[in-house]
């Protein structure tokens, strides 16, 4: 199996390590964190560096997969997704062998999705997106680069998601809306009308 590293390691990082497990497709060589322990372990990983030691880690290893969260901004994941590539790593898409995407969508490098999820037909998903743990893609849709659809969000039929932005937990968009760049929409919405770019959305008490 190839190897290949996480660059994050935080929750998130947890739920990428078991996916890449399930895939085994890649061998896990270890982790990037903020932190600089060398002697911490996630789930049973080490510790490798800190980003500033990319250059050096991709000598030795040629697969990145990046594994930090993302909800109120993307900032952190665009950050450390061009950190490397410009290390020269490969971004693989990683894929739960208990998702389902169809043949003919379109999947960006960088991309993982999670355990549960399902892409429909003709959908395109950007580079660096999480399509998180049983959210629904539906068909024609479009998410663009560095997005994050989370847990049990259910994007329908030619829905666009813009670039950076998050769809919260159980929310559901409504067919053919239009949501801008670095939109958040939190937790449990029904949304019923298009966003323009940078607006957050919460649930309407």
């Amino acid at each position: 199996m190839k190897k290949i590293i996480l660059i994050g390691a935080g929750g998130h990082a947890h739920a990428c390590i078991d996916v890449i497990e399930q895939c085994k497709k890649y061998s896990i060589a270890g982790l990037i964190s903020e932190k600089e322990n060398l002697t911490f372990k996630i789930l049973g990983y080490p510790i490798l560096g800190a980003d500033r030691e990319l250059k050096k880690i991709s000598k030795k290893i040629k697969h990145a997969l990046v594994s930090v969260g993302q909800i109120k901004t993307s900032k952190k994941r665009i950050n450390l997704y061009k950190k490397a590539i410009e290390a020269g790593f490969k971004l693989p898409i990683v894929k739960s062998p208990y998702s389902y995407v169809s043949p003919t969508a379109k999947i960006g490098e960088g991309t993982i999705i999670m355990h549960g999820a399902i892409v429909n037909a003709n959908a395109i998903i950007g580079k660096n997106c999480i399509i998180n743990t049983h959210c629904i893609i539906e068909h024609d849709v479009i998410v663009e680069d560095h997005c994050h659809v989370s847990t049990g969000a259910i994007l329908n039929g030619k829905v666009s998601l813009g670039r950076g932005s998050f769809i919260g937990s159980g929310s559901v968009v409504k067919e053919k809306l239009k949501i801008g760049n670095n939109c958040v929409v939190s937790a449990n919405v029904f949304l019923r009308k298009n966003l323009s770019p940078g607006t957050t959305h919460k649930k309407q008490r």
